[in-house]
């Protein structure tokens, strides 16, 4: 029998790039994920935390909480260096309303990089280091949490390059390559990414809390 096991997000690339992290623990253990889109009562959870983990316990309380269903949720960002870490948390809307009313998220990624490159034009390449950063939590209806963290390191480069992934990929360059995430394959990137590395320290714990 397929148990359901809802993601705290309507961002259909993350919805997508965790059923491929998770490809191998789905099979095994009859799961199907579903993002919060699909499921019937699931907040739309307000991100007031200050840090990565507490972001992502709120928002995968709140969703199991309202569907009874295990729920996982991930807060994620870039934080950058000579920014004092910045954007970190607020990665998502680091532009404001800059993209304009009724952006989409293409739009708002778009404006949000675009800020960022803008803020660190004046940056000289050996002070560019970056990092990105992802704490998953998983929660269940009977109210067990479990949370863990994965990073990348890298640099941020001066132009976009790249059309595959999302958000700050275009000018992200993990530490030891020359290549964009954007120019990574999907595998490629699920391979080094913060995500996948969170994401793959949480199969552990699906495993004996699901299994």
């Amino acid at each position: 029998m397929t148990r359901r096991l809802v993601l705290a997000t309507r961002n259909e690339h993350k919805v997508h790039e965790l059923r491929q992290i998770l490809a191998d623990l789905v099979d095994e253990l009859g799961l199907e994920i579903v993002g919060a889109g699909e499921v019937d009562g699931a907040p739309d959870v307000p991100e007031t935390e200050v840090t990565f983990l507490g972001n992502a316990r709120l928002k995968a309380v709140a969703l199991a909480d309202a569907t009874g269903l295990p729920a996982v949720a991930d807060d994620s960002g870039l934080a950058v260096e000579v920014l004092g870490g910045s954007p970190g948390v607020f990665s998502a809307r680091w532009s404001g309303t800059h993209a304009g009313p009724g952006a989409s998220r293409a739009d708002v990624d778009r404006a949000n990089l675009d800020l960022l490159l803008e803020q660190v034009a004046d940056v000289p390449d050996e002070h560019r280091a970056a990092a990105f950063v992802c704490a998953a939590v998983l929660a269940l209806p009977d109210g067990r949490v479990e949370g863990v963290q994965g990073r990348v390191e890298g640099t941020i480069v001066r132009e976009p390059r790249g059309t595959g992934g999302f958000g700050y990929d275009p000018v992200f360059v993990p530490a030891g390559d020359t290549r964009t995430l954007a120019e990574y394959s999907d595998t490629e990137k699920n391979a080094i990414s913060h995500r996948g590395t969170a994401f793959r320290a949480l199969a552990p714990v699906l495993r004996d809390l699901l299994g």
